[in-house]
Parts: structure tokens; sequence; C-alpha cells
């Protein structure tokens, strides 16, 4: 017999990472059908219908939510006892060493003890501030990753490190490399003489591997969060990260990426760039503008260095053109035998297909909705191109029934409070493949898969059977965009082969797969 047990822990805060972990070894426990252990934000408390769980009342954001079917009480008491003892869980002290040192309790005080530097701030949106403003008022430059930070405390941090001389990277910073070093998401890169200035993660990480691809490396990758280029920020950071980029003798040429940015933002920052000594490329995704693939194209050739042509699993020999058969098989549009033609209903399939993208980077399915309207049409999404084209935002967007073309951005602000961002926690993406590839009218899924340091150790461990069981399931095409360098911990051929060998075509460049995926769609 079933029994489940659904509590709220009221001030119990734990790391969304950790209770991921948890979440996942228990619901591979013996006995259990279904577990969630995180923190009762909106998003995750409006997951628990989904999973058959009733939500409790008078749960927030700052309650620990645990919630566990089992097959009896047995299992069900063993389960809990399995979280419990994983939230208390410490690592060993060493004999002696609190007595013989303390460890620092502000950020302040480990300046203090160690000089400043660059502080990195990681702790949940509503946190961040004093810990920033502590890092600024003991002399460091700032990286901010964590994100839910209110515009205004941003822009007063900005206005503070402009006072002091001082850098502030984030909110919202998800990649940086400086000195060397990568910082949050980062990849296996070498020196070079590119130095980038990004408000986008995801947009610096795929300009990032492509140079990576082309054998150039970089001087340095400095985030400035999303929201920098915006009419409110006014491009407070990314000014001082070009001045601190044209002081660097190490960087011949300055990239700038970003989302669409607010147009005099951008126009103010074209005209400081042009007073600089260092040349500086503006890398802007948007409607009418040069992809982020063809804008690392120009880059390198401004330097002198060939244009590769880029990475597809299992190589342009091997996959067919688009359109175009592979030995043996039919034609598009033309049937095997016994097989209906391709957008042809499958049974209670309407006509044609739509495309459904699933994304964990902002700037990447932005870039990747921008090529694919060009081709399909309106695109809905959580981060659409045009405000009329927004989809119900949280719970009701992760469960829900999709129409029409639609693409996801499941690493937004909105989805990712109080759970793990998707580069590291895979499984709401995963659910909603799995419910994209059994619904008829859905012709092509469209994914990014980010590779590098802080992202999941094994991506296509978990997508490749997913893609595999959706291929199965439905008669969806899935096609992969995979951002990863050369040397990334992950293995970038062998994440390529296992998610080809699912099924999937994959694609070095996010433009080339998102111009493949929407052409395949537009053939149906």
């Amino acid at each position: 017999m079933s029994v489940e047990r659904v509590e709220v822990r009221p001030g119990a805060y734990a790391d969304s990472v950790a209770l991921m972990s948890i979440s996942a070894d228990v619901r591979q426990a013996e006995g259990v059908h279904a577990a969630l252990i995180a923190m009762a934000t909106e998003l995750n408390l409006g997951l628990l219908p989904g999973m058959g769980f009733r939500p409790p009342a008078g749960a927030g954001p700052n309650h620990l939510l645990i919630a566990i079917r089992a097959n009896g009480q047995a299992a069900l008491s063993s389960a809990l006892a399995a979280v419990d003892a994983a939230l208390i869980a410490r690592p060993p002290a060493e004999p002696g060493a609190a007595a013989a040192t303390a460890l620092p309790r502000t950020v302040g005080a480990a300046v203090r003890a160690s000089g400043p530097g660059l502080a990195l701030i990681s702790v949940p949106g509503q946190y961040a501030f004093a810990e920033a403003m502590d890092a600024l008022d003991a002399g460091c430059d700032v990286m901010i990753f964590s994100d839910n930070m209110p515009v205004e405390q941003e822009i007063l941090l900005k206005d503070v490190a402009a006072q002091r001389d001082l850098l502030v990277m984030g909110p919202d910073c998800g990649t940086a490399v400086v000195g060397g070093v990568g910082l949050g998401f980062a990849h296996t890169l070498a020196a070079g003489s590119i130095g980038l200035v990004a408000a986008s993660g995801t947009g610096a990480q795929q300009v990032l591997c492509l140079l990576d691809y082309a054998g150039t490396g970089i001087s340095a990758a400095l985030g400035v969060g999303g929201r920098d280029l915006s009419a409110a920020v006014g491009a407070r950071s990314a000014r001082t990260a070009l001045a601190a980029l044209d002081d660097d003798p190490g960087t011949d040429l300055i990239v700038v990426v970003s989302k669409p940015p607010d147009p005099d933002v951008a126009a103010r920052l074209r005209d400081y760039a042009r007073a600089l000594s260092t040349p500086v490329q503006f890398a802007f995704v948007g409607t009418g503008l040069a992809d982020l693939t063809a804008a690392t194209e120009a880059a390198l050739r401004s330097i002198g260095l060939p244009v590769p042509a880029w990475p597809r699993w299992p190589g342009p020999t091997a996959v067919p053109r688009m359109g175009e058969p592979r030995m043996g098989q039919p034609r598009m549009g033309q049937p095997r035998m016994g097989q209906p033609r391709m957008g042809q209903p499958r049974m209670g399939q309407p006509p044609g297909g739509v495309l459904r993208g699933l994304f964990a980077g902002g700037t990447l399915c932005f870039e990747a909705m921008v090529i694919a309207a060009q081709l399909l049409g309106p695109i809905q999404s959580n981060v659409p191109l045009q405000p009329e084209l927004r989809l119900t935002p949280l719970a009701p967007l992760v469960q829900s029934t999709l129409t029409g073309h639609a693409m996801i951005d499941f690493g937004d602000d909105e989805l990712t409070a109080g759970r793990a961002h998707p580069m590291i926690d895979q499984s709401l993406r995963i659910e909603r493949l799995a419910a994209e590839a059994a619904d008829p009218a859905v012709a092509v899924i469209l994914l990014d898969v980010v590779l590098g340091h802080g992202a999941h150790p094994d991506p296509a461990a978990e997508l490749g059977p997913a893609i595999a069981a959706g291929r199965g399931r439905g008669g969806a095409a899935f096609v992969v965009s995979l951002i990863g360098a050369r040397s990334d911990p992950q293995g970038l051929d062998r994440q390529a082969s296992a998610l080809h060998a699912a099924g999937a075509h994959v694609f070095g460049s996010n433009a080339a797969a998102a111009r493949f995926a929407a052409g395949l769609v537009a053939r149906s």
C-alpha cells in the first residue's frame, strides 16, 4: 500500500545543490516512488500537484519542503531517516583545528586575513547585497554569482565600486575568467589576446568555446550581469570592464557580448569604446543582428586567424545536409514503406509540426528564438521576443501542455529560485522533454547542453537515455547545441558521441543548431 509524507520545516535553509543531491538519492532508494526535497519556493510548491502531492498550507521560501511517497511505512520511514541524516551530515573537523584558527564569518574578516582581491559572492539573492557591500568596503572587486537581486541594489553597488575604482561583476554573473582562473560556470581555456566583456553568461560561454575550437585563447572574460546594459543600470560595469581590458597589454581585441541592450545605452557604450586604444567589437544578440557564431568568426578574422568548420557530430560527411538523404534512405518527404510522410499527422496529430526549445542558457534560448522565428514565425517563451508571446510563468509553465512553437529558458530567475541552475540539475528539463516527446504535434525538440567546471559532471548520462526514450515514444527529432571546450572535464567528444548515439543531431554552434532545427520544422 502506498503511503506518503509532506512536511515543511521553518528556517531550515539548505543549499539547492545539496538538496538536489539528496532528492536524487532518496528517489533511487528501494520502495520510493516519488520524492522532492527542496526549499518551498512558489515553483517547487507548484511542482507537487504534478507529482501527486497536495501542497502544504502556510509554506514559503524560508521553509524546507520534504515530500516522499513510498510503497509502505517502512520504506517511507527509511527515506525520511536518510533525509535527516543527509541534512545534518558535516565533514569531520581536524582535531584541534577550531582551537588553532577561527574561521572568518564575514567577507570583511576573510579579506583582513588574506588581503584584498576578488570576492565571489554566491548566497541566496536576498543576502547578496550585504556580502557584496562588505567586500567593496574591504577593497575587493566583486563577482556576484547570485541572482534575484533587486536592480536598485545592483545600481548602488556599482556606483560605490566606481567611486573606489573597483569592478562589480553581476549580479547573476555566471561566468568569468580573471588572471587565467575560471570562475562560476567555467571552461578549460588557453591564454590568448581576445578579451570579453559579457552581459550574458551562456553567450560568453558560446564565444569562448568557439574561440577554443578555433585554436585561440583569451586574456580575460569579465561578466557584468545580464541587466548591466539595461536603461536602469546604464552599462556601469561594462565601461569599467572595457577600461580594465584596454589597460591590459595582453589584450589585442575586446568583444562585448550581450542580449539585446537598451538602444541608448548601447549607443553610449559604442561612443565610449571608440575612445579606447584597443579595438572593440560588439556581439549583441537580436533580430537583424549577427549571431554569436558569426560574431566570433568576425573576431577571428580581425586578428588574422582562420575560421574553422565548426564542430558537428558525427561530422558533415556522416550527417546529410538538410533535406538530403543518408545512403539508402528516402529523400526528405518520401516516406519509407508503411511510415507516414513527414508532416502528415500521426494518429490524432494535427497536420504539420511545431518546434519546442528547452534551454538552460538564457542567451542561447534568445538567439535560437531570433533565428527560428525568421523561418517559423512567432515563438512563445517565458523570455519572449515580444511581450504578447509570454508564456505562463513558474510551475504551470513547466507542467502545462503548450500549443504552437515555444521555447523555455529553465535558467531564468523565476525558475531557479530555491533550485539549482539547470546546468547542474537537469530534472525539470528532462520531465518537460518527456512531455514534449509524447506530444504528437511536436516535430523537433531543441536543447542546449553546456559543459565546463561547475556544470553537471556528465549531462549526457541523463539526457542521452531521455532522448532515446523520447524518440521511442514519438516522432520528434532531437537537436542539441553542445557548448564546451576541448579540455573540459566532461569530455567534449565523449558527450557529443553519447548524445548522438541516443539519436540527437549535435552541433558546437548554437546558431547552427537553431537553423537546422527550424529547417526541419519548416519542411515538415
